[in-house]
């Protein structure tokens, strides 16, 4: 079976504002983006995406009307007529759709008592059409002593605290999933893992030309991203970094240099400096470490950076490479300390009087080896660059869709 066509189930979801609503937003579009038909059934929202479907079905959300009655009788213990004829409806109107779905994600539905009748109705759509279900658990309703006194032994608040037949059961965390396993007996080795995420760009808040640029460099797979915003003239010294940065490559293979500048506009000079400066980065063999973004433009146009994205490019950035051989002041050392960022920066008097100690200086006669070294060392004892890395790796949208959604939805579709 090859699965096409995905459902995400949930009482509300965007622009409803809540962590499941940002989970099914962000999976959604993910999903789209890599070729899936994605259909979002709530009980509250509106459609949020063009190329995500949506299906408004009020009776699923936590909220409907007649719904406060039935959760009235159900907190008493009390199984009325109207409970299950709102069960009928619900599965009148969820039935047609699930049949077209490949596979169905559903957000806390089955471990959570806010539309017991939806819950029921799943259950038996479970049993009829066989449509895969994958169960989201973030909350479980029979363990939150706020909850217990609401529900009942017996139908239907037991299906919330037991394991359903042919469901795969996902838990957003290791903790989540301990808990999920002590209370239906499920196997822990039965039960998923997946982490919500972030959205680092928007997170970050970053213009779309800083969005484009990192999408076309793979910013988010570099480590170390370091940063020279300088225009390119000689006494930038940016030969010296380049010769820096193949050496950091040698033992960190995924870092890059961004130098954010063109070429000073009073020398003609300084565009046979960058010719110069290119030669040198492709007789070391690093092409793709080193990013001259003044030649990104589309066409072969020269592209300029308004301040807002240079200043995107120091939020991005792990460090702040700055060989200048001569400075008036320097104002980069000012911003990226402002940012936290370390500064590794030649030892001209200017920095000594704005950094001092509280920067890595070096002789600007240094050995390119030994500056590099300074920087691996560094960043080897910083915790917040490993931990921000390890978020890139494992947290962000894209890879947690691409990476473990995607193989687990095959899985469950056998595809």
């Amino acid at each position: 079976m090859t699965f096409n066509r995905v459902g995400i189930l949930h009482y509300a979801s965007p622009p409803i504002i809540g962590g499941v609503e940002n989970t099914i937003y962000h999976h959604a579009l993910q999903l789209s983006e890599a070729g899936f038909t994605v259909d979002v059934i709530s009980g509250r929202g509106e459609r949020f995406n063009p190329s995500v479907n949506f299906h408004l079905i009020p009776q699923v959300g936590s909220r409907f009307s007649d719904l406060v009655t039935i959760n009235r009788s159900l907190s008493t213990g009390e199984l009325t007529s109207q409970f299950y004829a709102f069960r009928g409806i619900l599965i009148e109107k969820l039935k047609p759709i699930f049949t077209e779905l490949d596979v169905c994600i559903v957000h806390n539905a089955l471990s959570l008592h806010k539309n017991l009748p939806l819950t029921a109705a799943l259950h038996q759509l479970n049993n009829e059409i066989k449509t895969p279900l994958v169960a989201w658990c973030h909350d479980f309703a029979w363990l939150d002593e706020l909850y217990i006194p609401e529900l009942h032994d017996g139908y239907p608040w037991n299906l919330l605290r037991t394991a359903w037949q042919d469901v795969l059961y996902v838990t957003v965390s290791q903790h989540r999933r301990r808990r999920l396993s002590s209370l239906t007996t499920l196997p822990m080795d039965k039960i998923r893992v997946v982490n919500p995420g972030i959205d680092v760009m928007d997170f970050q808040k970053l213009e779309p030309l800083t969005r484009d640029i990192v999408g076309r460099l793979n910013l988010f797979k570099t480590k170390p991203i370091m940063l020279l915003p300088a225009r390119i003239t000689r006494r930038k010294n940016i030969e010296f970094a380049i010769r820096v940065t193949t050496e950091v490559v040698r033992q960190l293979p995924e870092a890059a240099l961004i130098v954010t500048g063109p070429p000073g506009p009073h020398s003609s000079k300084n565009i046979s400096y960058l010719e110069s400066l290119n030669s040198l980065v492709e007789e070391f063999g690093i092409s793709a470490n080193v990013h001259f973004l003044y030649q990104l433009g589309e066409d072969n146009q020269p592209l300029y950076l308004p301040d807002v994205v240079v200043a995107d490019f120091y939020r991005l950035a792990d460090l702040l490479l700055f060989p200048s051989q001569r400075e008036g002041f320097g104002i980069p050392i000012l911003e990226a300390g402002l940012l936290r960022l370390p500064i590794f920066a030649a030892d001209i008097p200017p920095f000594r009087e704005s950094a001092g100690d509280l920067a890595h200086l070096f002789d600007l006669e240094s050995d390119p080896l030994a500056v590099a070294q300074g920087i691996v060392s560094a960043l080897e004892e910083d915790e917040g660059y490993q931990f921000k890395h390890h978020v890139l790796e494992k947290y962000t949208w894209v890879s947690i869709v691409n990476e473990v959604v995607i193989p687990l939805l095959k899985e469950v579709t056998h595809d």
